[in-house]
């Protein structure tokens, strides 16, 4: 990640959290070991992505994709990879953790003086995202590392059961 790029975020997410943070930390090892209700985390409890044995991704690194697609793309770029205004979040990931990544994401981010000017505007009141934030971040943690590639991916684990309802439930719709 470009050391500007890692100063706005720390700046940013020590104003919020009024403590410490160290921005080379990233997210750490990315294996899954646990899943509960087809989302994987790693060995720290942080949300992590799964790839099968036939290539296919597990279905939160999936939804992940679909809404980075809807939501964060025009601002980010395809895939991550960055844009004329908006840093790559492949490399972002590789520098923040979990936690800096939902501050950041809820609370928006306003660096603007002669030299720079970042401005994201909070998603915390959006169910659009908020709702959906583990598989985001899991779909970036994907891409950050490699592990998944560019565009849509070709193979997709089943839905898991309930998965719908528990969406349904966060964005507020009755069944």
């Amino acid at each position: 990640m470009n050391r500007r790029l890692c100063r706005v975020l720390l700046v940013f997410v020590l104003a919020l959290s009024g403590g410490g943070v160290a921005c080379a930390a990233g997210p750490g090892d990315s294996k899954a070991v646990t899943q509960t209700n087809g989302l994987w985390t790693d060995k720290n409890g942080a949300p992590t992505y799964h790839i099968g044995t036939d290539g296919s991704v597990d279905w939160g690194t999936f939804i992940g994709f679909l809404r980075y697609n809807d939501t964060c793309l025009r601002c980010h770029g395809p895939d991550g990879a960055g844009s004329s205004y908006a840093p790559d979040l492949t490399q972002a990931l590789t520098q923040i953790d979990y936690a800096q990544f939902i501050a950041a994401v809820a609370g928006g981010i306003k660096a603007v003086n002669t030299a720079q000017q970042l401005v994201m505007p909070s998603f915390a009141d959006d169910k659009n995202v908020m709702c959906f934030i583990q598989e985001i971040y899991t779909y970036l943690r994907a891409r950050s590392t490699g592990a998944v590639g560019r565009g849509r991916p070709a193979k997709t684990a089943p839905e898991p059961k309930g998965f719908d309802e528990a969406s349904y439930k966060c964005l507020g719709i009755p069944q």
